[in-house]
């Protein structure tokens, strides 16, 4: 039996088509099997594609699962932004919902409306895991072409979050950001040995009006050389910057902007707000905006 399917190409954490990072959103994707999910997500080979599916019961809305050109992923907070944007704009969408997948259920607010229309995504907060040994931390250093005066002494390389896991690492200013020279077989064999799927490396900016951080990131264990454009990692970044006293609250939420993509041709930037209970961090909201860059129909 023939079915059809909605596909769209999205540009998230952007306004501007080409920019930000891409993601595949598949609507109506109930009947479709995983091998065919994970054909059609090889086919648009983005980094992620969202098939988005009907609630199987109580407690949330609709579910999405989330595939790279190699496997499934539990959660993608950019590939969540752009599906979500497509929903939204339907009629009648509702303004806010719970969407449910592997990693657990998010809260999804609609901000706004028209092209000032944002999507916000709420997780619990990400916990704080481990930080590197000399030896690890060497390792690292050595497999981005990083010098160890170019690193901010204020920030620990530490490893952030739990189904999805990220190392932080903190450098002086943007210039060493822009002479990064990831050795990708290295970095790949170092993630399974510290424990880490991916580096994010990023450097605060105070004195910025704009954002607070510059950043790259590099995933080639989950087959992303470069990321473009990370929700998750800035989440991540949030409690890590609130840790260690980079970010003013008022024991009930903090915010910030952080910028990416601009090395790759493609700059976007994520809003992370965090939401405190009895002065620790309880929520993090990932905030970003969408582009339309083509929407077709499979028939399968």
């Amino acid at each position: 039996m023939t079915q059809k399917i909605q596909v769209h190409q999205v540009d998230a954490f952007t306004v501007e088509r080409f920019t930000g990072n891409p993601a595949g959103v598949v609507l109506n994707a109930d009947r479709l099997s995983e091998a065919q999910m994970l054909a059609i997500a090889r086919e648009l080979n983005n980094a992620d594609t969202a098939f988005i599916l009907s609630a199987e019961g109580e407690g949330h809305d609709l579910r999405a699962r989330f595939f790279t050109p190699r496997t499934e992923a539990g959660f993608v907070g950019h590939a969540t932004v752009a599906a979500h944007y497509v929903l939204s704009r339907r009629h009648g969408a509702p303004r806010q919902l719970r969407q449910k997948s592997k990693a657990g259920v998010v809260d999804i607010e609609i901000r706004g409306s028209g092209d000032d229309r944002k999507i916000a995504v709420r997780q619990k907060a990400p916990p704080l895991g481990r930080e590197l040994n000399d030896r690890e931390r060497l390792a690292v250093l050595d497999a981005l072409a990083l010098a160890t005066d170019e690193l901010d002494t204020r920030c620990p390389l530490r490893i952030a979050g739990s189904s999805s896991t990220r190392l932080l690492i903190g450098v002086r200013g943007t210039e060493p950001l822009k002479h990064l020279k990831p050795d990708m077989t290295r970095l790949t064999t170092l993630s399974a040995q510290i424990g880490a799927a991916g580096y994010f490396v990023f450097a605060l900016t105070p004195h910025n009006e704009d954002h607070l951080t510059e950043s790259r990131m590099f995933c080639p264990a989950l087959g992303i050389g470069e990321d473009p454009v990370s929700g998750n990692a800035h989440g991540l970044l949030g409690v890590y910057l609130a840790h260690y006293g980079f970010l003013a609250h008022d024991l009930r939420r903090a915010s910030f902007r952080g910028v990416q993509g601009q090395y790759l041709h493609r700059p976007g930037r994520v809003e992370v707000e965090l939401d405190f209970t009895e002065g620790a961090v309880a929520g993090v909201w990932i905030v970003g905006q969408a582009v339309s860059v083509f929407e077709t129909e499979l028939v399968l």
